[in-house]
């Protein structure tokens, strides 16, 4: 049975908007999309000085793929689209954390959900905010 997810993209490297589509067509074996934000310009947050800033935006689609299945084929992706793994929040061509995965909650070493730090990234919740109706952003967010 297809559960609900949520998906926070971004792009501060390279074609940054068509990153962002690219990504969102390349979702379709793994996720059936069925709410798209808007694109929102950032400030790189918590990234090496001179990041450039980011596009982001928020998907939200149903999956029949286990949380497992679903981070695999969402990092399967960000390779296709030439992301390069190392250093920590370097600037990347595109990044698709899972967000939400309909109400389960998990921790494990490779996958948490809701995902840990999305409540105070204004990046996330601003485009959520969209798509998901009685999400606010707080004023500590970054």
């Amino acid at each position: 049975m297809p559960v609900t997810v949520v998906i926070a993209l971004g792009s501060n490297r390279g074609d940054r908007g068509m990153n962002l589509r690219r990504a969102v067509d390349a979702l379709s074996p793994h996720v059936r999309v069925v709410r798209v934000s808007s694109v929102h310009e950032t400030a790189a947050v918590d990234a090496p000085v001179g990041s450039p800033a980011f596009l982001n935006m928020v998907v939200v689609g149903y999956t029949s793929l286990s949380p497992f299945a679903l981070l695999d084929g969402l990092q399967s992706i960000e390779e296709g689209l030439g992301r390069v793994r190392g250093v920590r929040n370097a600037p990347r061509t595109i990044d698709l954390d899972l967000i939400f995965y309909d109400a389960l909650r998990m921790r494990t070493p490779r996958l948490t959900i809701p995902h840990p730090r999305y409540e105070r990234r204004r990046f996330v919740l601003e485009p959520l905010a969209e798509v998901w109706p009685g999400v606010k952003p707080a004023r500590r967010c970054v």
